[in-house]
């Protein structure tokens, strides 16, 4: 999904999620139930079972540590859901994603919303595209990271973000210069995020050759990869789509925090 923010500043990070256009499509089934599908819901479902030991709170609100990822996720949006998620998010912005978010109830400022494309790789549908350069990445690479990640802005990455799962990348005489990771981890799914290339190393397939060598890793633990693009970055969903994956949905996007005394109410 790979555009948003360098490191800690809540500004930046509303500059990343402002990116994704505003366009949905709500997924049913015939009898006009919502699908419950665990990926309609990625975060909840990462943060209540493989990532549970890197979250915050309980019952129907959870954030992962704050250092780690500004994701934070509810349930069931009802007013004791976010009145939890509040008391998580002190001052601080909220990344949530899912499905559908509705408008925020009141106590909360909205600071950006948009939307991107789930993408879902069938392990048969993994296409070839060579071998992918460079090693994994480790907690020394962390600064290399961060400077790629301030250079190129394919979301949101902190200096633990690292924690969430393996990482990739490519090197040129010494410098860190393309990266694909893992980053969302549930039942049967990990998500594929921060896949970046530095501008003076594009056109030369990194991004997708990393891709696939954090795809086939996922796939080897017999997990199903997945990804989320923002709407309008066309040129990375064909890159993705040519590796084999296809759209399962729209999703929502929207970076809030609790209203202060003094807001008005509006969004920022």
């Amino acid at each position: 999904m790979e555009r948003a923010a360098p490191p800690v500043a809540s500004s930046r990070l509303t500059s990343g999620i402002a990116v994704w256009a505003r366009h949905a499509d709500g997924v049913s089934r015939p009898d006009g139930s919502p699908d419950p599908h665990p990926l309609d819901n990625a975060v909840w479902e990462a943060l209540t079972s493989h990532q549970a030991d890197l979250s915050e709170g309980d019952g129907s609100a959870r954030r992962f540590d704050p250092e780690v990822s500004a994701f934070a996720a509810i349930d069931v949006a009802h007013d004791q859901a976010w009145a939890a998620l509040a008391d998580l998010a002190s001052d601080e912005p909220v990344a949530l994603f899912r499905d559908h978010i509705p408008a925020l109830p009141a106590g909360w400022v909205e600071v950006a919303r948009g939307e991107g494309h789930q993408l879902v790789l069938e392990p048969h549908d993994l296409t070839s595209v060579g071998v992918a350069p460079g090693r994994p990445l480790t907690g020394a690479d962390v600064p290399a990271m961060l400077d790629l990640v301030a250079a190129t802005t394919p979301g949101p990455f902190l200096a633990r973000t690292i924690e969430l799962g393996r990482y990739h990348g490519a090197f040129e005489s010494g410098r860190l210069v393309a990266m694909a990771g893992e980053r969302l981890h549930l039942d049967g799914f990990t998500e594929i995020s921060a896949v970046c290339t530095h501008p003076d190393a594009r056109g030369r397939g990194l991004a997708a050759t990393l891709t696939r060598t954090v795809a086939v890793g996922i796939i080897g633990r017999e997990e199903t990869p997945f990804l989320h693009v923002a709407r309008g970055n066309d040129t990375a969903r064909r890159v993705y789509e040519r590796l084999g994956f296809r759209e399962r949905r729209i999703v929502q996007f929207v970076l809030a925090r609790p209203a202060f005394l003094g807001d008005d109410g509006r969004t920022d």
